[in-house]
């Protein structure tokens, strides 16, 4: 059977290219890119539902049970042509953004949430979103972003986390208040703090709040933290990858939770 689509100057083609790169087309269009049959499960199965789907059957290895109609066939060179990934699975969708406030969040007795403050990199963001997955936090709060938290680079970073944990894009003075309502402590990672994430008790409701590698958190959430903590650094470098440090005390706080 012949591909749906054969030509690279196909206006759907240049659509998903331009969308692939233009952060402030997919917020106009409310659209964004889903590729990879992993990530698509998950946007499927979160229940999202793809304005369209495209595939390469060349590619394809594992299909997807959805109605044929829906999906159209690309070949080969088309969809290497779209794809955002090396090794391309053949399997790429449109789907509209979620939009998600504080308002849909629903928390546990004692909520664990993860406040991200101007991350910039997609990969960091990605790697925040699958540690909050695998710990099953409570909520993301995506604050101050300086990437779009549908970029097509940190969906595929998070390996589709982006659609199993509750997420929300706010400023961060609303996310204080929100948190201050829902009588959450913030902590603060910093390395100019004097004590040591894992000398703090995690089992309280508690929102920590990260910042950016080179910058760290703002004079906002320093201020506003009940608790400051550090991870030791006994080298040269005096902080870690962001997503990293994220996750150190994001476990800490699920030993801790676990083990009462």
């Amino acid at each position: 059977m012949n591909p749906d689509i054969t030509s690279l100057q196909n206006p759907k083609v240049k659509y998903i290219v331009k969308l692939r790169e233009d952060k402030r087309l997919r917020q106009k269009d409310g659209v964004m890119l889903v590729e990879g049959y992993d990530e698509l499960i998950l946007a499927l199965g979160s229940g999202l539902k793809p304005q369209s789907l495209l595939t390469a059957p060349e590619l394809v290895s594992r299909s997807i049970d959805i109605p044929s109609a829906d999906v159209t066939t690309v070949s080969r060179a088309v969809f290497e042509k779209i794809s955002y990934r090396d090794n391309p699975d053949g399997w790429l969708g449109i789907f509209p953004i979620p939009k998600t406030s504080l308002d849909d969040l629903k928390l546990s007795a004692s909520p664990f949430v993860i406040v991200a403050e101007s991350v910039e990199k997609p990969g960091n963001l990605g790697a925040i979103l699958r540690t909050a997955d695998a710990a099953h936090v409570d909520a993301l709060l995506v604050c101050d972003p300086r990437v779009d938290l549908w970029n097509p680079n940190v969906v595929r970073a998070s390996r589709g986390a982006v659609f199993t944990t509750p997420t929300v894009e706010v400023d961060s003075p609303s996310a204080l208040d929100w948190l201050r309502r829902g009588k959450m402590r913030v902590l603060a990672a910093t390395p100019s703090a004097e004590v040591l994430y894992t000398s703090v008790d995690l089992n309280q409701p508690i929102a920590m709040a990260v910042g950016t590698e080179d910058e760290g958190l703002t004079d906002f959430w320093m201020r506003n933290a009940d608790i400051k903590v550090k991870i030791p650094m006994m080298g040269k470098v005096n902080s870690l990858n962001v997503s990293i440090a994220t996750a150190l005390i994001t476990y800490e706080a699920v030993r801790q939770r676990n083990r009462k």
